[in-house]
């Protein structure tokens, strides 16, 4: 089939890949315009613009793809089919008519569950202990189209969102080029989703990633997860904002004077950070959990105790969670 495909973060690569080395023909690649980034706030390519130029690709960066000029410029390509992953912008009933096998969605759930823009971090905050990949035809609705293709994919205790991505964008950009072989071959039917178990993942803002220390080390641990690596779990310390990196749960809160956990559970109270020589603890609803890596503000990621160490934290301190 001849192809237009549209995707533009850096988990979309491993399908404009895929799809470049396929038997399909890959004609053009649409992606969002080039936006401000890093500290100098020039602007910079997506990175499937990046990969589409090196593969010698023509590259489609409307402002939006229901302008008139990308439009024309799609009719004239003549794709068959449109693959899209993670494009980033809405796509018009004008162009969703234009191929006739339609927009082929890779998406990082199984739907209908986790419709929306983060599927992944919602996946792992929720305790999902398994996710995958659905490929669907595109329609006006939020992910509501029929699915073509699925594939699962274990979450893994550990796993944040940035690791479960990296496995998901590479997995499922198999499946979106065997979705496009069935339907030229015409061996692939679209199944309309269930009705049952719709949940949404809404895009997680800055503030959405504050750490809630008033809740269960459990959900505080799979909230960090689901944050890392972007938009980043924080809460605050001395009035500033403070990155937490992934922790681990520990089953007895209390810590005795030499370091090593006592025999008698004494509860510490949520934010309440407790430092010893090798471990820094933080109470919860349920327990404490232990940092691992940690970013003040203003400072590069370091080992928490290193941190405890430089600022000296004393008897009750918390971090704040409202």
């Amino acid at each position: 089939m001849r192809l237009v495909f549209a995707g533009t973060p850096d988990v979309a690569v491993p399908s404009l890949d895929a799809l470049a080395t396929s038997s399909h023909d890959l004609v053009a690649v649409l992606t969002r315009p080039d936006a401000p980034a890093g500290r100098g706030r020039s602007l910079s390519p997506s990175p499937v613009k990046d990969r589409a130029l090196e593969l010698g690709l023509e590259v489609l960066s409307p402002a939006r793809p229901g302008d008139p000029q990308f439009l024309d410029r799609l009719r004239d390509l003549a794709p068959d089919a449109c693959p899209i992953v993670a494009y980033g912008g809405l796509i018009p009933l004008s162009a969703l008519k234009i191929p006739p096998y339609g927009w082929i969605n890779l998406h990082f759930s199984l739907l209908p569950a986790w419709r929306g823009a983060a599927p992944v971090q919602h996946a792992i905050m929720a305790g999902d202990e398994v996710t995958g990949a659905t490929t669907f035809l595109l329609e006006p609705g939020l992910d509501t189209g029929p699915t073509l293709g699925v594939m699962t994919e274990a979450i893994k205790p550990t796993d944040t969102s940035g690791d479960l991505l990296v496995r998901l964008a590479d997995a499922g950009a198999g499946l979106l080029v065997a979705t496009l072989d069935a339907l030229q071959a015409g061996d692939l039917h679209a199944v309309a989703q269930p009705a049952e178990g719709v949940s949404l993942a809404p895009k997680i803002s800055v503030q959405d990633a504050r750490i809630r220390w008033d809740t269960p080390a459990l959900a505080v641990d799979r909230h960090i997860r689901g944050c890392t690596p972007a938009p980043g779990a924080w809460t605050t310390f001395r009035g500033e904002r403070f990155k937490v990196h992934p922790v681990t749960q520990v089953l007895d809160a209390a810590v005795s004077e030499n370091g090593q956990a006592s025999a008698v559970r004494e509860p510490m109270a949520a934010g309440e950070i407790v430092v010893t020589r090798r471990t820094v603890r933080v109470g919860t609803a349920s327990g404490a959990i232990e940092l691992g890596t940690v970013q003040p503000h203003g400072k590069r990621p370091m080992a928490a105790a290193d941190w405890a160490r430089g600022v000296r934290i004393e008897a009750g301190e918390k971090f704040a969670d409202a």
